[in-house]
């Protein structure tokens, strides 16, 4: 079994970036709305305070991780936009203190988990690993809403390996999340990393390929930019549909970014 604190690391790592653009924002900079309808900078603190939260209960308390699941099931459209109002209502120095907290409270819990332990999550139970990666790719994905919010660009990291490697694993889900059935074959993938390094997978003679940069298909599979605006191609008549339907996290299909010469 693989050591999983390198994954830790990287988790701590993402987060603390984030925390570095958000940390000396004034006040009023808060409530500057993101991409996301109706969520501001502070709606997207929020919901990774709560996400972190959630991924707390499910590894030290999984009763009281069960409760929350059987809440969110009484409300399944609103339970993800209620936490982020609820947290997005406090004051700035209150939200990002309680962002800072929970997340640290996880990093302790994950580090200190046995090794081969599974948890409760929303979806199939989750190593500490797997979790950890989990928490990687909505930390980068909201902190990303937030860059454009701020009009920032941010340097990318290796860390987007991570990202990556859920949504290459979630190709068949994201099919069946259009109704549609998956390819019965395997794709090559072959993204460039930041460093220069090239993740690859897949059979090397695969008949459906998708080839690009590693940031990009980040940006495509957590659906915060359009496909016309990446660096990503697709070669094979099933890999051209995975790219317009790719996303790399659970429920519904989102509606995704227009493309940047759209007005809508």
């Amino acid at each position: 079994m693989a050591d999983p604190t390198p994954v830790f690391d990287d988790l701590r790592a993402e987060s603390d970036e984030l925390d570095r653009l958000v940390a000396d924002l004034p006040p009023h900079r808060w409530t500057s709305p993101t991409p996301a309808p109706r969520w501001t900078v502070a709606h997207q603190i929020a919901h990774l305070a709560w996400t972190d939260r959630s991924a707390l209960l499910a590894v030290t308390d999984e009763d009281a991780f069960r409760a929350l699941v059987e809440k969110a099931l009484a409300a399944p459209d609103s339970f993800v936009d209620d936490g982020a109002d609820e947290g997005a209502r406090l004051a700035p120095a209150e939200l990002l203190a309680s962002w800072r907290q929970g997340r640290a409270a996880l990093d302790a819990a994950l580090r200190a988990s046995p090794p081969g332990a599974r948890f409760p999550w929303y979806g199939p139970p989750m190593s500490a690993a797997s979790m950890a990666t989990g928490r990687i790719m909505e930390t980068w994905a909201h902190g990303q809403d937030i860059a454009d919010a701020l009009g920032v660009e941010r340097a990318p990291t290796d860390r987007l390996k991570h990202v990556v490697r859920i949504g290459v694993r979630a190709r068949d889900f994201a099919f069946a999340a259009h109704g549609l059935p998956a390819p019965g074959e395997e794709f090559r993938v072959e993204l460039s990393a930041p460093s220069g390094e090239v993740l690859t997978y897949g059979p090397e003679d695969a008949a459906q390929r998708v080839i690009g940069s590693a940031r990009d298909f980040a940006l495509l599979v957590t659906q915060r930019a359009h496909r016309d605006d990446l660096d990503v191609r697709a070669e094979g008549a099933d890999a051209d549909r995975w790219l317009d339907i790719a996303q790399a996290f659970a429920g519904p299909p989102g509606d995704g970014r227009p493309p940047k010469g759209d007005a809508r």
